[in-house]
């Protein structure tokens, strides 16, 4: 058999090597913010950048021990290990870092320990999706249920469940210095203050481009576990070798934001007064067939191919990118072949038969869709979609992009806009409704709420979680507008038409 791919070895492994100079100017950073370790441990060593910089950097420490499942790695980070010149005693061992019993080995020192490292920069449906068994077992680690469990939110990183393994291990005593993804840092944080653990948190940003080739927002977080530590609030610094922090993270109403110092205009527009309901676009995780685009000939699918369907299920669609570049002419259609969550989809046969059979002809690709919200649901069937989805107006925006601006839509030759699922949006039944929402969103007012809840660096910065955390009506009324509010708020039936679930049960 072939031997795996570089690629595929990287994205199972982790195998990104950490530059010595980054792994020393993190451990003086640490020794300089007071960590002074009996034990250090790195559970993923590769090839001992790490520990070989501890050793140099905390030459009275009694242990050094690194686990490295690539025996080949594990030899080269003893060989580098052995020449440094430190008291403490030195241990390299090969092991998978799922395998191995990592309070007992806790345990075979009083500590305090100091555990550091790069572990893998991966999640956990990635390592699914090429087959690795290098990955814990399946467990929803932040505790979500019903959709939220099912459709991406119980997906992880695999450091983050590794960091949430080396906290449980200290037991609040000892302190962890990992390099990961910023995203992952913060949900650690959140972890922590959630469970109320005592700990002193910094983030140092890295540039992850210049010392890995990786385009990641990447860091070094620090997290210092004192059993009487309150602080709620993490400083962030631009680098390893900065000593000021240019900003910080706090927690408020158990979510992060990014400005501690005045909570007051999230206070006086914080939820749950939500007569509007922001929406997802439609979910149907099969473009080339379901997303049609027009041409001179007809529309064409994603597969080059010329369709000729009935207009009933076919719906004008803007895109994400479309929404982004504040583009509101649609230049294709989506299928759309429900108007509910879970409606029977067989009466297409008889209500569009062109459309019928178009969608049998491409069964094979629409039985791969791999979610699992697609099982034992009718054929065919999209996610996403209620009476919002064909409201005649609505106010969008794309997630994906790094802006908050907000877009009117209207129908299209009579039929209402779709979107695709990177697009949130409130479900409007005028344009007056529309642009009276949008002046709204784009208030300073507005802005500054959410911008302290944004993580701009993140793939999809803006979710439907966020905008929903703004009351509306809270907003209209700090901007002497609830009058205008109460007008159209009343006489939109879809403003307040409940979440459906999104499979049978």
């Amino acid at each position: 058999m072939a031997a795996p791919s570089k690629t595929k070895a990287i994205m199972e492994f982790g195998d990104f090597q950490t530059p010595f100079n980054l792994a020393l100017a993190v451990t003086r950073l640490l020794r300089d913010l007071g960590v002074r370790p009996s034990a250090i441990l790195e559970p993923t060593c590769g090839r001992g950048a790490f520990l070989t910089a501890a050793a140099m950097t905390f030459p009275e420490a009694q242990l050094f021990m690194g686990f490295e499942i690539n025996p080949v790695y594990a030899q080269q980070a003893m060989e580098r290990l052995v020449e440094i010149n430190s008291a403490g005693d030195r241990l390299v061992h090969t092991g998978n870092f799922f395998e191995v019993d990592w309070k007992n080995v806790i345990s075979s020192n009083a500590g305090p320990w100091l555990i550091l490292g790069n572990p893998p920069w991966v999640t956990s449906s990635s390592l699914g999706a090429i087959g690795s068994q290098n990955i814990p077992a399946k467990s929803n680690i932040r505790g979500h249920s019903g959709i939220e469990a099912v459709t991406g939110k119980s997906n992880f990183d695999i450091s983050e469940w590794m960091l949430l393994q080396y906290l449980d291990w200290l037991k609040g005593l000892g302190s962890i210095a990992v390099l990961c993804k910023t995203s992952v840092a913060r949900k650690v944080l959140s972890q922590l203050w959630k469970r109320e653990i005592g700990c002193i948190t910094s983030i140092y940003k890295i540039d992850a481009l210049e010392e890995f080739g990786a385009a990641v927002d990447a860091c070094l977080f620090v997290a210092q576990l004192l059993p009487h530590a309150g602080s709620r609030k993490c400083l962030i610094f631009d680098s390893p070798a900065e000593r000021v922090p240019s900003g910080s993270l706090g927690m408020w109403n158990g979510y992060l934001i990014s400005d501690m110092d005045d909570v007051g205009h999230l206070e006086a527009l914080w939820g749950p007064e939500a007569e509007y309901s922001w929406r997802s676009g439609v979910k149907h995780d099969c473009s080339r067939v379901m997303e049609l685009s027009r041409t001179p000939q007809g529309y064409e699918n994603g597969l080059g191919e010329i369709v000729d369907i009935e207009e009933e299920f076919l719906f004008p669609i803007l895109k994400g990118s479309d929404i982004g570049n504040e583009r509101t002419e649609p230049r294709g259609a989506m299928i759309v072949t429900q108007k509910a969550v879970g409606e029977e989809t067989s009466m297409l046969e008889v209500a569009a038969p062109r459309t019928w059979n178009y969608l049998l002809r491409h069964q094979g690709l629409l039985s791969k869709r791999g979610s699992i919200v697609y099982r034992n649901n009718p054929r065919f069937s999209v996610f996403g979609v209620g009476p919002y989805t064909f409201a005649s107006w609505k106010l969008a925006i794309c997630g994906l992009y790094k802006n908050l601006r907000f877009v009117p839509v209207g129908p299209v030759g009579g039929k209402p806009t779709v979107f695709d699922d990177t697009v949130s949006f409130l479900a409007c039944n005028s344009e007056a409704e529309a642009r009276f929402l949008a002046d709204l969103m784009h208030s300073d007012e507005a802005q500054e709420f959410l911008n302290s809840m944004i993580y701009w660096a993140d793939k999809r910065p803006i979710t439907v979680d966020i905008l929903k955390r703004l009351s509306l009506r809270k907003l209209a009324r700090v901007l002497e507008r609830e009058k205008e509010f109460d007008c159209f708020s009343a006489s939109n039936s879809n403003a307040k038409e409940p979440a459906r679930l999104l499979f049978a049960s």
